[in-house]
């Protein structure tokens, strides 16, 4: 899976749907990350308080990693109508 992600939101969605495909709800996500459903939530509404730490600790657990590249040529409305 190779998804492009520029903000909070965008993020939180491709965590959810990463979760959903393993057929895990938040809580199990939780556990396997070592943080609370709730952080879990927050993170998946895009809140933009999440610290990278914990992100990592999230894709980590989702077997994902987090990678940077140059930006391409699409703009931002573009990418969020993907979503």
């Amino acid at each position: 899976m190779t998804d492009l992600a520029r903000t909070p939101k965008q993020i939180g969605t491709l965590v959810q749907r990463a979760r959903k495909q393993r057929g895990w709800n938040q809580t199990q996500l939780g556990d396997k990350a070592g943080l609370r459903q709730e952080t879990i939530s927050l993170i998946e509404t895009g809140n933009p308080a999440a610290r990278l730490e914990t992100i990592l600790a999230v894709l980590a657990a989702l077997d994902l990693e987090f990678r940077i590249v140059p930006r391409s040529t699409s703009r931002a409305a573009d990418i969020e109508a993907i979503f």
